[in-house]
């Protein structure tokens, strides 16, 4: 029998279903990441644009927004150092939203996104980060005149692959490569076995942004003396596909093609780079081709879990024209060193990293990270001297477990970890037998003259914590190293495998840092640091390992600031050091261009490192910003004797006493932009006796460019820059303890002249 339902019953429905329409609340949720770092950014402010609804993410950069619409809904993500995003994105969706660093904020911006994460601002150690802004401000083919920017970084570079990284003085008098300075590209070391460090085979586009640690102040790094070099590669966007194309021409036949391809989905992404360069080099013996492919991919993979996976391959061979005496370099610098030329000698090495990176979050508190990789590398190098043919395969782990607990008025961030790393290497040299056959025949092997395994093996182990309490900050680390190498000679067979174990390294940090107001940080730390010996520097000219070689030490003791106005105008940083290094390592060169290196010496490494940027003027079309940057040094031989000379109270070999950068640069809304960058570098000692010099030099580099937009898919960018535009004859870099008189000795690469470059870049987004 059918039911009847008076008009009261029906009204009574409809009003129950509208309340409950009304009142029904649908949830958004997502993560907030650091888009040059892919690492999850906390107490990020959500907005929901229509109801002002606001929300913060967590420790892990998550939030749950509730809305009231299924609809799409306008969401804006804004924290402090970064720039505001808006994006729009509808109820049930899990979605991730990228923040990128502002140039005026980078005190604001969260650094050390591998460990512990904290504000710049709030470190306890000297930081300094390279936005990808600044690492596309050039012709991106060199390295050396973003690094040499950063006060208390200078990088030498003979040839595009002849490149020596200082921090502070450290690493000054390694012959050919960067050594003594730890580097790592997405949690994955780039120092190899060797102790050697060769970021200038990354390809600059796949990085987006660099952090330079300076002095043994990073526990879980493996505590180089001079630092720590953080590469965090170059990911694709979440829900975006674009594909880029730029291209390069320049003096000395600089050709240079990057071609990029990427996806990214709501959960995956995956970031493909390919780049060949081209140049005939500015001297004789000096072309280069190198190739490289860089893959990188991001998958969250759950609420907990993240892999990251990291692929490249660098094909190079450069030809090398080496360093000339003072007369060829004055009247004749074109020209390479006789030998080398004659020899036509070349480096021809292919190397492949590879790695995979796994993040674990168990709750809120407690995170686990992982890291497992390995390079294999090849090279085949003639010299005048000999011709070398390397091997070398690496394999390594990294793992750490970090947590953060936050109390009422503090707060505690730890970590705990270690790295397992093996390295197996073998060296062959030849006779080269150039001199027996007709000019221009070039290198041509003869009879081996050693064939040496030498597996290098090291194991980290790391632990430090952060306790922030209202404005006072602490830290502490320490870290244990334990490294050995295992020798044997392949060319005798009776020989015994000789094992050498360094002493075990202990290096313990300590730092403070202290808000003196919303706008002023005063930061100090005291951090002990070692460096073990480069491959190289352990074999003896014939090839035999060197048992008496052992690690160079060294305390480091510094204090700073950073500092910026309530507008942000004017913003900086201070930082006075001082550094005291023993068993210093001595190289020198022979008659026949090979090293000799022993332990002879301590160094004192005092100086002052000042940075400020200032925005001279900005409205809403048009902004112009400036900086200065400043290291003063003054590194000496604290006691340095070998045979019957006393070099004690020199000037350390290799290293400028003052290097300072002046810049401006200007953009408008119309897409027109250009910057001007000033360099001023010191004298520099080619020799521990002190005897000569290079002569001091200022560089002036400038590039202007537009940029704009067709439709919503396609922009594009055209520049054009030159380099030293006034045309300084200068010392590019040293090679230190050139073997000869004051006269012959061979100590000088000169730098590029004036020269140029234009590039066009083309993005469509899909």
């Amino acid at each position: 029998m059918p039911r009847n339902y008076s008009p009261s019953h029906i009204l009574f429905l409809f009003f129950f279903c509208f309340t409950a329409t009304v009142s029904a609340q649908y949830l958004v949720e997502g993560t907030v990441i650091d888009a040059s770092t892919n690492i999850p950014l906390s107490n990020v402010t959500v907005v929901d644009f229509e109801t002002k609804t606001e929300v913060k993410t967590t420790a892990k950069g998550k939030f749950s927004l509730e809305i009231k619409s299924a609809l799409d809904v306008t969401l804006v993500i804004s924290l402090e150092g970064y720039e505001t995003q808006t994006v729009k994105t509808a109820s049930g969706n899990n979605t991730t939203i990228a923040l990128f660093p502002t140039t005026n904020a980078l005190d604001e911006v969260v650094v050390n996104g591998i460990t512990i994460q904290q504000k710049l601002q709030q470190t306890t150690e000297a930081i300094t980060i390279v936005p990808q802004s600044e690492i596309n401000s050039e012709n991106t083919v060199q390295l050396a005149p973003i690094l040499n920017r950063v006060p208390g970084v200078f990088m030498q570079s003979g040839s595009l692959n002849t490149n020596r990284i200082t921090i502070r003085g450290i690493g000054a008098r390694s012959p050919f490569s960067t050594a003594n300075i730890r580097a790592y590209y997405a949690d994955i070391p780039l120092t190899d076995g060797n102790g050697e460090s060769a970021i200038e085979d990354l390809e600059l586009a796949a990085i987006s942004r660099m952090e330079i640690h300076k002095g043994p102040s990073s526990s879980s790094y493996g505590v180089g003396l001079g630092g720590t070099i953080l590469l965090y590669p170059e990911y694709a966007k979440f829900n975006e596909t674009n594909a880029n194309l730029f291209t390069t021409v320049g003096s000395y036949g600089l050709f240079r093609t990057v071609a990029k391809v990427s996806h990214g989905g709501k959960k995956a992404n995956v970031n493909v780079i390919y780049s060949n360069t081209h140049s005939d080099g500015y001297r004789d013996n000096n072309s280069l081709d190198k190739a490289t492919a860089t893959i990188t991919s991001n998958w969250l993979v759950d609420d907990k879990n993240e892999l990251t996976f990291i692929g490249n391959y660098t094909s190079l061979k450069a030809f090398i024209p080496s360093s000339l005496n003072r007369e060829d370099y004055e009247n004749s610098p074109r020209n390479a060193a006789t030998f080398w030329k004659n020899a036509r000698g070349f480096e021809d090495f292919k190397k492949t990293l590879l790695g995979v990176n796994w993040s674990h979050n168990f709750n809120e508190t407690y995170t686990q990270k992982t890291s497992v990789f390995t390079s294999f590398n090849n090279n085949y190098e003639p010299r005048p001297f000999n011709i070398l043919e390397e091997e070398a395969t690496t394999f390594g782990v990294r793992t750490r477990l970090l947590a953060t607990k936050n109390f009422e008025n503090s707060s505690l961030k730890w970590s705990v970890g270690g790295e397992l790393f093996f390295n197996n290497y073998n060296a062959k040299q030849f006779d080269n037998l150039y001199q027996d056959f007709p000019d221009g025949t070039g290198s041509v092997a003869g009879d081996i003259l050693s064939n040496i395994d030498e597996n290098r093996n090291y194991f980290n182990v790391f632990a430090e914590a952060i306790y922030q309490w209202k404005k006072l900050t602490l830290s502490a680390g320490l870290h244990l190293n334990q490294t050995k190498y295992t020798v044997q000679d392949q060319l005798n067979v009776s020989s015994n495998e000789e094992d050498f174990t360094f002493d075990a390294i202990v290096s313990p940090k300590f730092g403070i840092n202290y808000e003196v107001s919303n706008n002023f940080n005063l930061f100090g730390s005291a951090a002990h640091g070692f460096s073990t010996p480069t491959t190289e520097e352990t074999l003896l000219p014939d090839g035999v390992f060197n048992p008496a070689i052992k690690a160079e030490r060294g305390w480091n003791f510094e204090i700073g600031s950073r500092f910026h106005t309530t507008n942000r105008k004017l913003s900086g940083s201070v930082s006075i050091y001082t550094m005291a290094v023993s068993d210093l390592l001595v190289n020198r060169r022979t008659e026949t261009d090979q090293n000799i290196t022993l332990n002879a010496g301590k160094t004192t490494h005092n100086g002052i490192e000042a940075a400020l940027r200032y925005e001279v003027y900005k409205n809403n079309t048009f902004s112009i910003n400036s900086y200065a940057n400043a290291s003063i040094n003054d590194f000496s031989f604290k006691e340095f004797t070998e045979t019957n000379a006393n070099f004690s109270g020199n000037d350390l070999t290799g290293v400028p006493k003052s290097v300072v950068n002046l810049g401006i640069e200007a953009a408008s809304n119309t897409g027109f932009y250009g910057r001007l960058d000033f360099q001023a570098v010191g004298e520099m000692p080619a020799n521990d006796e002190n005897t000569v010099y290079s002569d001091a030099f200022e560089l002036l580099n400038g590039k202007i460019g537009y940029y704009n937009t067709i439709g919503s898919r396609f922009s594009y960018d055209i520049s054009i820059g030159a380099n030293n535009i006034f045309d300084t004859a200068y010392t590019s870099q040293l090679q230190v303890n050139a073997f000869g008189n004051d006269t012959n000795a061979r100590y000088f690469y000169p730098g590029l002249p004036f020269n140029m470059y234009g590039g066009v870049q083309l993005n469509y987004k899909l």
